[in-house]
């Protein structure tokens, strides 16, 4: 048997088999059920593409469900859910491949098909269809044979669907590991619901969500936050505003590269500013350099697009004094960028020549396929994987052309290039666009789990196909640990310098973050898809440090740029729901509802409606926090009945977690928006209470040699201190002799107040200048008699006048009157 990357290799020798237990069979084929049809996986015997150019449907035609409607049965054969029977060739073939029975093809006269079922927990999850000359059943040794082979198919079946329940099992911890990241911390519905779009589609590759919402009630139609929603009066009308995911799932490579130096800059108090723009062209990364360097970042850390073009930026940054970290993409041979942290992608593409070759042990000939020529890191995968192959039996066509980044031109070229070559027996994908693009291509031509495809990285469609078994392996970087890596070593290059930080890094200046073979099943060439989920996952959760960078500690401003490919935007509406409609339903009675929109007969929104153009299965699913319904995620599907019990229950746990992630973020915008509020009156008071400082002790020169400070208010310590520190300068800028302290503004004279001005009044002394106190009022006179104050040989006068014809006595000056 092949190992387990391939089950469809498995699937293939089983059926072989079956095909030669006398009396041999001239055809065979294995159907296996996916939703609600049934779909050719292996076919023995017919015109095949690798050898005729013949594309056989990979739909196997209508299928229905037994008497108890348990079932997916052959439509031809329906008591085959049952158990093994033989029905008409014509009748089979006509039904499920038509091109069997054209000219030439058809079967004999009188002859059948025996349909066997393979079951899987007690039901059947596909057939065994093997071509014989009658229509009779098969003899006792004959169908103990073929149960035989039927075992084996279905624990080849059952070994897979327990690593794709482990892979859905992970997928689904870190999707909500993904959500619930953003609790504590701000968060935009947009990225958000990209989220949970991608997440929930990568999870159920089943119903094939074509439209992922998110509804948010405005506050004014949730009401009272405190009373359930299942118990709120209807109202006319909900205000609500809406989030459409993008129907292509948008990349998230550059997105993992951020999360891990986003997650190292936390402790280290750096700030990322985080941006992404093409190589080239308007709004280009050397746009982005030029702007960082021109406005002085303390680093920046680039995935460069176009090594060369950005090797003038590097220089001026370095001569800013600005170090840079190249990740992703290796920079140009002597490069002022000092540093580089990636993968060694001349490895990477030999790992997958290596797959490749434990693929096809017959050999065949494979085709490339790269987003572009241009790219240093595509350039030397594909030398990788040429070099690995050389010398074996097989061969390696020229890489296809160049798509760019774009899925649909990707999936074109690769359904031209099976179309042009029908012995393509396998294809290596270079980059995350080009896996997904053979996978797709290669279903929809009938060469599905026969092509062998080996991807790279692991992006969401990449993992959907690899667990339905389109692609066979894929070669995974750590972009993550390129991100935080690059963070924690530009951290080191801003504190230390450069230089002394390369010293302690290997020679070379490269810095390998290596690659990983990541597999459905086990081998003991790869690692499996829920273990290297799992594995991430711990990763990323124990690097998230709750340690902080010192107080006081300067910031520190990194650029991090990625290269952007050409993405969907989150579409934002408001809208209204109707009282009867379905999301308006769901928000009242708090409860998940699933509906066929062509067989309801009820109002919807036109907001929703055009959403779901053509969904067959639509679901909703309350967002609830703090005891009310504050909106919904909606899902819609093509696929009539796509949501299942299982399908439901994990969409439920999906938006529970959302839900907190939604209210956590309003909470924090709240506490944001009452911090601001805070700071902003406390800076006002701070300016109003300098004011009123300078106001109630102000300094006036009067004549030569005698200044006046009145005191307004009260006296504190505080105070005092401010007030000496203001005495003594006045005196020594204006050479004062003579200092009247008016004391008719303050609203308390007690005994620690005259104390503090007998400390002013000895103060000024040493400074050779006289305080005389003016303006004490009886009651305050009474008061520091009684309390025993001292004001030694201070001088006092009732009130200003008095004070100053004594200062102008003591100067030499006088008042002159004129009328």
């Amino acid at each position: 048997m092949h190992h387990a990357p391939d089950l469809f290799a498995t699937l293939q020798q089983i059926v072989q088999r079956a095909m030669a237990v006398a009396p041999r069979s001239p055809r065979g084929g294995l159907l296996l059920c996916e939703g609600p049809g049934l779909v050719y996986r292996a076919l023995e015997g017919f015109d095949s593409p690798s050898r005729q150019g013949v594309s056989l449907p990979a739909d196997a035609g209508p299928a229905v469900a037994d008497r108890e409607g348990a079932a997916c049965a052959p439509s031809a054969a329906p008591e085959a859910a049952r158990g093994m029977c033989v029905v008409s060739a014509h009748a089979w073939y006509e039904a499920h491949l038509p091109p069997a029975v054209a000219p030439g093809s058809a079967a004999p006269e009188g002859a059948g098909v025996l349909v066997a079922p393979i079951h899987l927990r007690g039901a059947p999850v596909g057939y065994l269809a093997l071509e014989q000359a009658t229509l009779e059943p098969p003899s006792g040794e004959r169908r103990a044979m073929i149960e035989v082979f039927l075992e084996a198919a279905g624990a080849a079946l059952e070994r897979n669907r327990l690593y794709d329940e482990k892979a859905r099992s992970a997928q689904e911890i870190r999707l909500l590991e993904q959500v619930l990241s953003v609790v504590g911390t701000t968060i935009r519905p947009h990225d958000l619901i990209e989220t949970l779009a991608q997440g929930i589609k990568s999870v159920q590759i089943d119903p094939q969500w074509s439209s992922v919402e998110l509804w948010l009630l405005e506050e004014a139609s949730r009401g009272d936050d405190a009373a359930p929603a299942a118990s709120a009066p209807v109202r006319d009308a909900l205000e609500a505003r809406v989030y459409r995911a993008p129907l292509a799932t948008p990349t998230t490579y550059f997105h993992s590269l951020r999360d891990g130096a986003v997650d190292a800059a936390r402790s280290l108090g750096i700030t990322i500013d985080f941006r992404v723009g093409p190589g080239h062209g308007e709004g280009c990364q050397g746009e982005i350099l030029d702007d960082g360097i021109r406005r002085g970042v303390d680093g920046i850390i680039i995935a460069p697009g176009a090594p060369e073009a950005a090797e003038d930026a590097f220089r001026r940054a370095a001569a800013a004094g600005i170090p840079v970290i190249v990740v992703d993409t290796p920079p140009v041979p002597g490069s002022r960028a000092p540093l580089y942290i990636g993968t060694d992608n001349v490895a990477a593409g030999r790992l997958a020549g290596e797959m490749m070759r434990r693929l096809l042990p017959g050999g065949g000939v494979v085709a490339p396929q790269r987003p572009t020529r241009h790219a240093i890191n595509t350039r030397e995968r594909v030398e990788g994987f040429c070099a690995a192959l050389s010398g074996s039996n097989i061969d390696v066509l020229p890489p296809d052309e160049d798509c760019g980044y774009d899925q649909a031109c990707a999936t074109e070229y690769a359904r031209r290039a099976l179309g042009a070559r029908p012995d393509l027996a396998g294809a290596f994908g270079v980059a995350g666009v080009n896996g997904p693009a053979w996978g797709r291509a290669a279903r929809e031509l009938g060469r599905g789990g026969d092509l062998k495809i080996i991807g790279f990285d692991l992006a969401d469609a990449t993992v959907a196909l690899l667990r339905r078994g389109m692609i066979h392996a894929t070669i995974v970087q750590r972009e993550y640990d390129m991100g935080f890596r690059a963070a924690e070593i530009i951290h080191r290059m801003i504190h230390q310098g450069v230089e002394p930080t390369l010293a302690e890094l290997p020679a070379s200046r490269i810095l390998h973050t290596g690659v990983d073979c990541v597999t459905l099943e086990h081998t003991p060439w790869s690692t499996t898809l829920s273990d290297h989920l799992a594995l991430d996952t711990a990763r990323r959760v124990a690097s998230r440090r709750v340690d902080r960078a010192p107080a006081g500690a300067r910031p520190v401003e990194v650029l991090l740029i990625g290269v952007s490919a050409r993405e969907e935007a989150v579409v934002e509406e408001r809208a209204s729901l109707s009282p009867r409609s379905l999301l308006a339903r769901v928000i009242a009675a708090d409860r998940p509802l699933v509906i066929d929109p062509a067989e309801h007969d009820g109002p919807e929104d036109a907001a929703l409606s055009r959403g779901h153009a053509g969904a067959r299965t639509l679901v909703g699913l309350p967002l609830r926090a703090r005891g009310s319904v504050v909106g919904a995620i909606v899902l819609g599907s093509a696929h009539r009945g796509a949501c299942a019990g299982e399908d439901l229950c994990f969409l439920e746990r999906v938006a529970g977690t959302a839900a907190v992630a939604i209210e956590n973020a309003r909470l924090f915008g709240r506490i944001s928006e009452r911090t601001d509020a805070l700071e902003r009156a406390n800076r006002q008071q701070e300016s109003m209470l300098r004011t009123i400082n300078e106001l109630s002790s102000p300094v006036v020169p009067i004549a030569d040699g005698i200044l006046v400070m009145p005191v307004v208010g009260t006296m504190d310590a505080q105070r005092s201190s401010r007030f000496i520190e203001s005495l003594l300068r006045e005196i020594d800028e204006h050479d004062a002799r003579v200092v009247l302290i008016d004391v008719t503004g303050m609203a308390v004279v007690d005994a620690e107040a005259a104390n503090q001005l007998v400390r002013a009044a000895q103060a000024a002394a040493l400074l050779g200048a006289e305080a005389v106190l003016v303006g004490v009022a009886g009651s305050a006179a009474r008061m520091m008699v009684a309390e025993g104050v001292d004001v030694g040989t201070m001088t006092t006068h009732v009130d200003l006048a008095r004070g100053v014809r004594y200062a102008l006595a003591k100067t030499g000056g006088r008042i002159v009157y004129q009328g």
